[in-house]
């Protein structure tokens, strides 16, 4: 890959960043996009040449990434690409930001919806692993000839190879448009959704509704590598999923699920079988906040100081016990509520009548 030559209509002896680009461009690119584009004004600033092997070793990303965060600001309005005769990148022309128009990516690809999540509190549950600070991406509807061309771009082919790999069949025209729409409006790169389809995989998940529910997560969360979503998914181990399972929960728990499930497991340092035996009673006693139920059984456990399963008898035993003694005798001089009245008092309210 040959240096770069970057350059722009003005040079300044300083680093500087546009107030501009931080309140019009920030808040729409992603990680990779935001390092490139700040990394390529720093070098121009030093008057330094750069690459983009040069770039992607700086920041630990592939070439490939370095490439789509260009074309991303290429469609931005922010910079252009020179390339010689047979294709290859040559040059960087940085515009300037005071002459650039407003501009948003023209392809629907790259639209995201301004509606923000709602609470985590109120069901959260579009997704594995969510956040309740983070932005809803909306799926665009895309044409035929959008996705034909997405289809047939030669950085797309190996993509797509890789995802049917690992989904174990040809991919249809509705699991492309995901994967359009984990690149274009996702902004991820081959590498994470590399990742994402093997990490879905691995865990007997192959339906693309499921793995858009992840890449969703991930994306509000602002993973952007896939060492980022290896750290995010280590949280979630077997134990997880099979308490998930025990309350009759499908995927992966939502932040609030997953601080009582940490509490269960860390904090009260219960083995998964006591867990699992509160959450049989917990399905058998109710269907509505089964984690707030399950949580009160646990935590009444722990200050009985419960630390084997056999120990749960000896409570229940304990229980049986308080609520035999608890019921009234059959003695029917007791069947009727008893007073205790103060006679002294009695005797001079009724003299001084």
């Amino acid at each position: 890959m040959p240096r770069l030559t970057i350059y722009k209509d003005d040079y300044a002896d300083s680093t500087a960043v546009s107030n501009r680009f931080i309140d019009e461009y920030m808040k729409d690119a992603n990680d990779a996009q935001l390092k490139v584009y700040l990394y390529l004004v720093r070098m121009l600033n030093a008057n330094l040449a750069t690459s983009v092997s040069g770039i992607a070793d700086k920041f630990n990303h592939t070439e490939k990434d370095v490439i789509r965060a260009l074309k991303y600001w290429e469609k931005r309005q922010l910079l252009d690409l020179d390339y010689d005769e047979d294709r290859n990148l040559v040059g960087i022309h940085m515009r300037d930001l005071k002459n650039t128009p407003v501009s948003t990516p023209k392809d629907s690809s790259f639209s995201k919806s301004p509606v923000k999540s709602t609470e985590i509190a109120s069901e959260k549950s579009r997704n594995p692993e969510a956040s309740p600070k983070a932005e809803t991406f909306v799926k665009p509807l895309y044409s035929a000839d959008r996705l034909r061309e997405f289809k047939n771009s030669e950085d797309t082919a190996q993509l797509l190879f890789i995802a049917e790999s690992y989904i174990g069949r040809p991919l249809t025209p509705s699991e492309i448009r995901s994967i359009l729409f984990f690149t274009d409006v996702l902004h991820f790169s081959d590498d994470l959704i590399d990742y994402l389809i093997q990490y879905c995989v691995d865990r007997g998940k192959k339906d693309f509704k499921y793995i858009e529910k992840v890449a969703l997560n991930w994306a509000e969360e602002g993973i952007s590598t896939p060492k980022q979503a290896q750290r995010l998914s280590s949280r979630y181990d077997k134990n997880v999923y099979a308490i998930m399972n025990e309350l009759g929960k499908s995927g992966s728990p939502t932040t609030k699920e997953m601080e009582f499930i940490t509490r269960w497991i860390k904090d009260y340092g219960f083995t998964p079988d006591i867990i699992f035996e509160a959450c049989e009673r917990t399905v058998l006693a109710t269907d509505k906040h089964r984690f707030e139920y399950a949580e009160g059984i646990l935590s009444s456990w722990k200050k009985a100081n419960v630390r084997h399963k056999s120990d749960i008898g000896r409570i229940d035993e304990m229980f049986q016990k308080k609520k035999v003694s608890a019921r009234p005798s059959s003695n029917k001089f007791n069947q009727f509520t008893q007073n205790n009245y103060d006679f002294d008092a009695l005797e001079k309210e009724i003299l001084s009548n």
